[in-house]
């Protein structure tokens, strides 16, 4: 495994990481396809094994139970002080005043439940999961600059958001001398390329790496478009689905998925390892999140790093795509349901 840096940091991370919210004790997550301590215990160890040093995970992950058991897993078969961790705060994680949002009372509670969990003296990189309209910038900015002095979290990172509204958290953190954002996780895929308009250039213009979710767009990019449709998550877990995926990019999204394929056929490998690939060559990309739940899932992503595509290659699964509604950042109840209501059948997360 080559490490690289994430971003303009020192920090060393492996290109490829873990998303951690696959895994999870059903009775407290996603019941269906969510896998508990005893599935998930190898798929760490063979995930370490092969070199990966990077794991995400969030509080939210089956109420806590994602960061559980990854911290159980990693302090019994990894070396604390060469994983990187990542977290994120922000989402309900109880009833009542306070259980949510990026308040300063909120933070504080939030990052010593999630280092309790975790098992840990300390996060590597803990991320703001969306933004928090309901308080102001300035607020959770400082409260996060806190963690980095107290010696809780070690880097900063955000999580899909307007670019404006990255723009101007980055420049009050200069401004105030606070610790900075050093990353940012978008949804970015060959189905979702709707951030290269302006969030990508905005992180390239500011050395800021990008953790990128969904890389396979929900597993649609690793099967044929007769497959592709229709997973046991899509048709389990609404809270993820979204209009870029929906009946009026039928014929794009069919062209890319068709254009995987026949590139995968080409070099002799899978579509997920294409799709993989096609992230490797952007250069804001530091690595892609897979949810790995299989050894063979975890081994097909690490192989990804071998695939090196050409120049024809990529203007064959690029040239198809057609402009998505811009969804991104937006994180409040009432305009999300208002956007529901303009596009019938659309779910948002």
């Amino acid at each position: 495994m080559q490490y690289i840096k994430l971003g303009t940091t020192g920090l060393d991370v492996s290109p490829i990481a873990i998303g951690a919210m696959t895994y999870g004790e059903p009775d407290r997550g996603h019941p269906v396809w969510s896998k508990g301590e005893d599935e998930a215990r190898p798929l760490i160890r063979h995930a370490l094994d092969a070199g990966i040093n990077f794991f995400d995970t969030a509080n939210m992950y089956s109420n806590g139970s994602s960061e559980e058991i990854l911290g159980r897993a990693l302090k019994d078969f990894g070396d604390r002080d060469a994983v990187v961790i990542a977290t994120k705060l922000r989402h309900p994680m109880r009833t009542g005043p306070n259980g949510r949002g990026l308040s300063r009372k909120a933070v504080m509670t939030e990052v010593d439940n999630s280092l309790r969990r975790l098992g840990t003296d300390y996060i590597d990189l803990y991320q703001i999961h969306r933004n928090d309209h309901s308080t102001p910038w300035e607020e959770t900015l400082e409260a996060l600059s806190d963690l980095v002095k107290a010696g809780k979290v070690r880097y900063l990172g955000a999580s899909s958001m307007h670019a404006w509204e990255f723009a101007k958290a980055l420049h009050l953190q200069q401004q105030n001398g606070w610790a900075r954002f050093v990353s940012m996780q978008d949804h970015y895929n060959l189905l979702a390329r709707e951030e290269e308009r302006e969030m990508i250039p905005l992180c390239l213009d500011e050395g800021v790496g990008t953790i990128i979710w969904s890389p396979l767009a929900r597993g649609r990019l690793a099967r044929g478009w007769d497959d592709a449709r229709s997973t046991m998550r899509s048709e389990t877990d609404s809270a993820f689905a979204d209009m870029l995926y929906s009946p009026e990019q039928e014929a794009s999204n069919r062209a890319i998925i068709d254009a995987v394929g026949q590139v995968a056929q080409i070099h002799g490998v899978s579509r997920a390892q294409v799709a993989l690939a096609w992230l490797r060559r952007q250069p804001v990309v530091t690595a892609p999140l897979v949810g790995a739940g299989s050894i063979q899932q975890i081994d097909e992503a690490v192989s990804s790093l071998d695939v090196e595509l050409s120049d024809d290659d990529v203007r064959a699964l690029e040239a198809p795509y057609t402009p998505r509604y811009d969804w991104q950042g937006i994180s409040d109840e009432a305009e999300l349901e208002a956007i529901r209501r303009r596009v019938p059948g659309m779910a948002l997360s």
